[in-house]
């Protein structure tokens, strides 16, 4: 067998259905929108009416909100940097941060900055310079004997424990 003759299988990838062609074709006139109205035009759909019964979509209510100031964090857990780390993409004694993680290979891009999560575990002596932690990765990491430097500022203490 050569490449050239590889094929699909017959019947495998089905002809488009050319519409509005003369009545021989099986879809020719209206094309299979039926007659006049608003259906049978282009644009103009009636996608949620239900009969001037209030639709589905205005019935239930309307629940949370998009925080324009988040921050969208990439997300790594310690067994992938381990991994990166025995593969020889990352230097375990460098400090790793967004640029070292693109490098390595370990994330695609850097978005606004790397949250540190505990799955898994880390054998180097790693210091990690990350924009987020969580208190298991931070734990697994110091076991290690390695450190991690939070970038992000620190979220103000409660108003009601800073007045104690």
């Amino acid at each position: 067998m050569k490449l050239n003759e590889i094929s699909d299988n017959a019947g495998s990838r089905k002809a488009r259905m050319r519409v509005g062609r003369g009545i021989g074709s099986g879809k020719g006139k209206t094309a299979g929108r039926g007659g006049k109205g608003q259906t049978a035009r282009t644009g103009v759909r009636i996608k949620g009416f239900e009969g001037g019964q209030m639709p589905l979509h205005r019935r239930l209510p309307k629940r949370g909100f998009n925080n324009i100031f988040a921050l969208k964090l990439n997300v790594v857990n310690l067994d992938r940097v381990q991994a990166a780390i025995e593969r020889g993409a990352l230097d375990g004694k460098d400090t790793v941060d967004a640029e070292a993680l693109v490098r390595a290979g370990v994330l695609r891009r850097v978005k606004d900055g790397v949250r540190l999560l505990g799955k898994g575990e880390i054998k180097a002596a790693v210091q990690f310079a990350v924009h987020g932690a969580s208190k298991s990765a931070i734990a697994a990491v110091e076991k290690a004997g390695g450190s991690v430097k939070i970038l992000a500022p620190q979220k103000p203490e409660a108003a009601g424990e800073a007045a104690e």
